[in-house]
């Protein structure tokens, strides 16, 4: 059945369901989980050197804030004695990556919190997982 899930995970309370959820499943098949967090680039503009954060500094922040979050899913796998990788990655789209990243590392399906926004919210604000669902040809399983 499923043999590599891809959970990313951006540190929310939704997320951690989604989490939970991808460990059940990959514990009844004996599957491995993948986490991935996306990292923001740095908002270089033309006025980059008034920026009141250093690019170094931003770049370190964001490090840090996804290693936090993907070792938060690891420890959680760790715990439950499920094996699990863990990356980061940098991308003006997190929706791009999480694809790009699922096809990359050979990835049978994808596990995804939903705000459950609905009506002007939704079509306004989007979403991670609607990107993908939209974009991705594997499976996705949709956790609210």
């Amino acid at each position: 059945m499923f043999q590599r899930i891809l959970v990313p995970t951006d540190g929310s309370d939704i997320t951690r369901k989604a989490v939970d959820t991808a460990i059940r499943l990959a514990q009844s098949v004996k599957a491995t989980i993948l986490t991935i967090s996306v990292k923001e680039p740095f908002p270089y503009s033309a006025i980059s050197e008034m920026q009141p954060t250093p690019p170094q500094e931003f770049f370190d922040a964001q490090e840090r804030i996804a290693l936090q979050r993907i070792g938060d899913v690891r420890r959680t796998c760790e715990a439950a004695g499920v094996p699990c990788e863990a990356h980061t990655v940098e991308a003006l789209h997190p929706w791009e990556a999480i694809i790009e990243h699922a096809q990359r590392e050979g990835c049978d399906l994808l596990v995804m919190a939903s705000h459950g926004r609905r009506g002007v919210s939704a079509l306004l604000l989007g979403s991670e997982t609607q990107k993908v669902l939209t974009h991705c040809t594997l499976p996705v399983l949709v956790v609210r």
